[in-house]
Formats: C-alpha cells, sequence, structure tokens
C-alpha cells in the first residue's frame, strides 16, 4: 500500500525548519506485515526531542529515515497471535525479543536485538518494510499506517482518547518509569527534576505519585515552572540561576534523587551536584554521543554516591503502559495536562520550531 508520511533524508539543516524543511510529506510505499508484525493505522503521534535530535544531527541516525516513535492506532492487519483487526495498541521505541539475557532479566528497555534493529532502522526482524526509508525505533508514526513488530505494541483501552494515549509510550514510560524502576524513590524522599519538557513533567508526576518530599523542578521557561507548581512541585527553581545552591538550601544538603532528563553533560554536572551525600542522580536525556561528563572520583566512594542511566524509564512495557493508564483513569497521573496542542503532518516543521524554542511541552500529531 501507500502511506503518507514525514520523512528525513538530511539532517543538521539550520532552524527555523519552517524555512528549511527538513521533514518533507511524501508518499512512500509501505510492505504487508510479516510474521509476528502488525499494519497498524496511526491514531496520534508525539512529537518528542528524540525526534528533534535526530533532525538537528546530535542523536546520528542512518538516512533516510520515517520520523516518529510516540504513537498510538488501530490494528488493521494481525500476523501475530495475541492482536487482532480493531485492538487499539500503543507503541514502546525499543521491541523486546523476549529471549535475550536482558529481556530475560526483565529487562526489555535494554533487549540486544531490539537496540540493533533500532540502530540499523528496521524492524526487530532485521527487515524494512517501508521501500527506501529506514524506520525510527521500530515506529515510524509520523505516517498514516505503519508496520511494527507485535514485539513494539502494546494492547490498551480503544476509549482513550489518542492524542492521550500516544504519551504513554515515551514521555510517560520514561519519566515515570525513571521514578519507579529505575531509581525507586520511596515516600518522604526529595527529588529534584532537571527539564521539564513532556519527559521531564512525567518524572515530575511520578515523583508526586510516589509521595516524594520535597519535589524540585527545575528549568528556564516561567511557563513550565508554573505548571510543575500545577501538578505538584513544592518549589521550582530558574535553572539560569543558583540553581545547585537553591537546591541544597531546600533539601537540607542535597536531594536524595536528582534527575536530568535534558539530554546534557552540563546539565548532568549540576544534577550530581544537587544531589545529597548517599543520594542517587539518574540520567534519562539523550546527550549527543560525543558527550562526557565528569565528576570528583571519591565522591563516589567516600559520599556513596550512585549514578544510574535509565533508558525507556527501565520499564516492562506490556506491564507498565496498562498500569500506567489506569493510574491516569483513576486521577493519579494527570497526563493530559502534559498536552499543549495538536497539529497536522503538514504542519511538523513549525512544531518541531516551537519544540526546539522550548514553547510547548508535548504537541501531538492527530491523523
Amino acid at each position: 500500500m501507500i502511506v503518507r508520511g514525514a520523512v528525513l533524508r538530511e539532517t543538521g539543516l539550520p532552524a527555523p525548519y519552517a524555512e528549511s524543511r527538513p521533514l518533507r510529506i511524501e508518499e512512500i510505499e509501505l510492505a504487508p506485515p510479516g510474521p509476528g508484525e502488525l499494519l497498524v493505522r496511526i491514531r496520534a503521534a508525539g512529537l518528542c526531542h528524540s525526534d528533534l535530535s535526530v533532525v538537528d544531527g546530535s542523536r546520528p541516525r542512518v538516512m533516510p529515515m520515517l520520523l516518529g516513535h510516540e504513537a498510538t492506532g488501530e490494528v488493521v492487519t494481525s500476523e501475530a497471535p495475541g492482536f487482532a483487526p480493531g485492538d487499539t495498541v500503543a507503541f514502546a521505541f525499543v521491541p523486546a525479543c523476549g529471549e535475550c539475557g536482558p529481556c530475560a532479566e526483565g529487562r526489555a528497555a535494554l533487549c540486544e536485538p531490539g537496540a540493533a534493529a533500532n540502530t540499523a532502522g528496521t524492524l526487530l526482524n532485521g527487515v524494512r518494510r517501508l521501500d527506501g526509508v529506514h524506520h525510527h525505533l521500530g515506529v515510524s508514526g509520523f505516517a498514516d499506517h505503519a508496520v511494527v513488530s507485535a514485539r513494539s505494541a502494546v494492547r490498551i483501552d480503544r476509549e482513550l482518547p489518542p492524542e492521550i494515549a500516544a504519551l504513554f509510550g515515551c514521555a510517560v514510560l520514561t519519566g515515570v518509569g525513571a521514578v519507579v524502576n529505575t531509581a525507586q524513590v520511596r515516600a518522604g524522599r526529595s527529588a529534584v527534576i532537571f527539564g521539564l519538557g513532556g519527559v521531564g513533567l512525567s518524572a515530575l508526576l511520578g515523583a508526586v505519585l510516589v509521595g516524594a518530599h520535597p519535589v524540585i523542578a527545575v528549568d528556564l521557561v516561567p511557563e513550565k515552572l508554573e505548571l510543575a507548581r500545577a501538578l505538584g512541585a513544592t518549589h521550582t527553581v530558574d535553572a539560569g540561576s543558583e540553581a545547585v545552591e537553591e537546591i541544597r538550601a531546600a533539601t537540607s544538603g542535597g536531594a536524595d534523587y536528582a534527575f536530568e532528563t535534558v539530554g546534557s553533560a552540563k546539565v548532568l554536572e549540576q544534577a550530581y551536584a544537587a544531589t545529597r551525600r548517599g543520594g542517587t542522580t539518574v540520567t534519562v536525556g539523550l546527550p549527543h554521543p560525543a558527550q562526557t561528563f565528569s565528576v570528583p572520583a571519591v565522591s563516589l566512594v567516600a559520599e556513596e554516591r550512585t549514578v544510574k542511566g535509565s533508558y525507556l524509564g527501565s520499564s516492562v512495557p506490556s506491564r507498565d503502559i496498562p498500569r500506567y493508564i489506569a493510574l491516569y483513569r483513576a486521577g493519579r497521573l494527570p497526563v493530559d495536562r502534559l498536552l499543549t496542542s495538536t497539529v497536522g503532518l503538514d504542519d511538523l516543521n513549525e512544531a518541531f520550531d516551537r519544540l526546539a524554542g522550548g514553547t510547548s511541552i508535548r504537541q501531538v500529531l492527530v491523523l
């Protein structure tokens, strides 16, 4: 079949993207699903910094590529057990084979064949179903239809609005998961979140959910700090000020848990500096591969510090997406507050300008 989608053929074109037009809406031939795969009609797809980092070249990927990884849709054709036409699914951006070492340990986010397929721009089985175009993280959700591995899909409640459902596949899974799964924050412990995009605010929602106190939100954008307050942050800090000193003062020496969601080595160093003795610093953002960060080596031993990476929120998507949706329905995770606006396929370049400028939290492409 012929699908219409947003294809990136060259990275690093200059902003504003409304002028350079890195994403071109093209018609591409999509092959039918093979064994273990699904043909899905895409209903909605979120715009994430992981997409932007491919556009601006800070996250190198094979080209050309049909972008979009945070998405939801309706199954049209199923060649996989457990899925049927009409099922509503959300996607996880790491397909989990279920058989490699990490998968056997319950660490689906670190699936080795899934990581290899994502790097190669293929589906989990190493095949491309898009003619002459690579898949983005096994999803390629900026199109009206997609063929995906069933290992990338999780069946969800079909009554959930698609513009909300899409957010659970990346922003919520990554941010809430970093708090609940990676850090395992306990009630009454202090938490600070650096960066208040979709993932950062999801981490804040997770911290509020588990009863962290105080919960401190750090960003440069006043509107995002205001929203963080409305979502349960007890303190907000301007990242351009003496942020570390303010956090230390508010937490009597540093936070028990600090989360870096920006994808910046410099911000990671700030987060580490804002973490107390015996505390844990969790990094969620994806910096350019050339970036490095340094810490006083002695502090790791003398202060029993921990630095942890969190990919996909250390999640098991088939377990975590349904339970986070249930918490949303119960009013415990107000994910809908993250939605800034909806956009059309032809508006994506302008939408990425807004994302790059920090003026949006989560814009969602609705198809």
